[in-house]
């Protein structure tokens, strides 16, 4: 409990016994009354009756200290629901900050995603998304690494296609160096670089709940299906990009699209970012290129959350 919450907590206790003391020294008042009044002819009282004289007495008391220990319990209870609240809403507005505190240098655009191995060797289906060695130790996020600022609006800036699917990826680690290459050159461009941090943030929200892309095992789809997708088809002309069926990710992501609203809006948000960016770049793709997207961090998120969302039919 905070400072402020215990001290109005032991304010509104100590009120509460102010109020016991003045029941019980008004009840004693009344008794000591009654006491005074009565005849003395009527005073003399058999053991029986003392007995009812004493728990009459004493049970009001006992009664009056009750009420004022449940309320003192209730004000505690209280305060420190008021400090909880206070403690989420704190929570929210870091959370609407993208879920984390600001980079040292808040001048780089540059963001990382969860480390995990590499993107080469991952473009077929059949190989494994999490190496042996990697099954015991998950790496973490990297430390982001301060980049050169964006190019300004009015710059055309040209990003190739294979650079880009290297950025989609994101990072291995701090040791990658053409990964934060890629990314960076990425990042010059405003298109690509709102779907890299909407990707990176959806992906962020989905580690915390330990839900990691590189223990997803998608199902490989034709590279026919993603150019149908990128001309605009949906439902069932698409349902073989649902590829991720693991029903125990999908109950939790579904449970965090309905119960948490800034998930909610930043998976919604990610969604239709990297569908107008798949329109820009899958007509520049050969079909092994296409295999090689499919496999990054920020297509197997779209797969999930697609089939989730029920995009894919």
């Amino acid at each position: 409990m905070s400072l402020v919450a215990r001290i109005t907590s032991l304010a509104q206790r100590d009120s509460m016994s102010a109020i016991g003391l003045g029941l019980s020294a008004a009840w004693l008042a009344l008794v000591l009354i009654f006491w005074l009044v009565t005849p003395a002819a009527q005073t003399e009282i058999g053991g029986i009756g003392r007995l009812v004289a004493v728990v009459g007495i004493l049970l009001p008391l006992v009664l009056i200290w009750t009420a004022v220990a449940l309320a003192r319990s209730i004000a505690t209870l209280r305060a420190e629901a008021e400090d909880m609240r206070r403690s989420l809403t704190l929570l929210r507005e870091f959370a609407a900050t993208r879920g984390a505190p600001p980079p040292a240098h808040p001048e780089g655009p540059a963001r990382t995603a969860p480390a995990a191995r590499p993107l080469e060797g991952r473009t077929t289906a059949t190989s494994s998304p999490v190496p042996p060695a990697a099954a015991t130790t998950r790496m973490r996020p990297v430390e982001p690494r301060p980049t050169p600022p964006a190019a300004d609006a009015d710059e055309k800036v040209t990003v190739a296609p294979e650079t880009l699917i290297r950025a989609l990826n994101f990072p291995d680690g701090p040791d990658d160096a053409d990964a934060i290459s890629a990314l960076r050159s990425a990042l010059k461009d405003q298109s690509n670089s709102r779907v890299l941090r909407a990707s990176q943030d959806v992906i962020t929200l989905l580690a915390s709940h330990d839900i990691y892309m590189d223990d997803l095992s998608p199902v490989h789809a034709p590279a026919e299906v993603w150019r149908d997708l990128a001309q605009g088809a949906r439902g069932e002309t698409v349902s073989a990009l649902g590829a991720i069926r693991e029903e125990a990710t999908e109950d939790v992501v579904a449970s965090m699209l309905q119960q948490d609203e800034i998930f909610r809006d930043a998976a919604h948000h990610f969604l239709r970012h990297f569908d107008a960016l798949l329109s820009r770049l899958i007509p520049q793709l050969d079909d092994d290129r296409i295999a090689t997207l499919s496999q990054t961090r920020s297509a197997r998120a779209f797969m999930l959350l697609g089939r989730v969302t029920g995009i894919f039919g």
